[in-house]
């Protein structure tokens, strides 16, 4: 039995989850992050400069931090007015959509990677994450691979969603659950 896990082990380490042309973007990306990160924090469009070089799709007035941790500019879109905290992971294998409005706070975590357990070699599953207009991710919460947070809603702090979050509505907890309706003033 031992064996047979080893092999599998093996096998998994085989299988080329990423492209050539895909491993030279993400080892050139891995040299120009650290200039990224050494960006001075009010420099919000340089950063934004430097993704859009590497094919992210950048809106107007997006501040992203300089210890925002990025995995693939050309898989994230933001949109206009957009903010990724401080040290925010967006892990977007399979892409990540921010839409217009969105707030990703501080240490939050968008995981659009996971393993199919089904498959013996642990295959690699890239899927999107979808955040809509408006919405906040409160600190430290996780974010599940092939999730949408539609459009109004908050994820409160270290909340952790694994399915499609309702528009307009607050969740929290682990797993994240509707705990009441945002309510908008003006």
């Amino acid at each position: 039995m031992n064996q047979s896990k080893n092999s599998h082990v093996a096998a998994a380490r085989q299988v080329k989850n990423y492209p050539a042309s895909e491993q030279i973007a993400r080892i050139i990306w891995g040299c120009v992050k650290l200039f990224f990160y050494l960006t001075p924090r009010p420099l919000y469009s340089l950063r934004n400069m430097m993704l859009r070089c590497f094919g992210a799709k950048i809106g107007r007035g997006v501040h992203i931090s300089n210890s925002a941790n990025i995995f693939a500019p050309w898989k994230l879109i933001v949109g206009d007015y957009s903010c990724i905290g401080n040290h925010a992971i967006i892990y977007n294998l399979g892409g990540v959509t921010i839409g217009s409005g969105a707030l990703i706070s501080q240490y939050a975590h968008l995981c659009g990677g996971s393993h199919d357990y089904r498959d013996p070699n642990m295959s690699l599953l890239k899927l999107p994450i979808n955040v809509e207009d408006n919405v906040w991710i409160c600190a430290d919460a996780f974010i599940g691979p092939n999730v949408t947070i539609h459009a109004g809603a908050i994820v409160a702090a270290r909340s952790v969603v694994v399915k499609n979050v309702e528009p307009g509505i607050i969740v929290a907890g682990h797993p994240a659950q509707k705990i009441k309706d945002r309510e908008l003033t003006r």
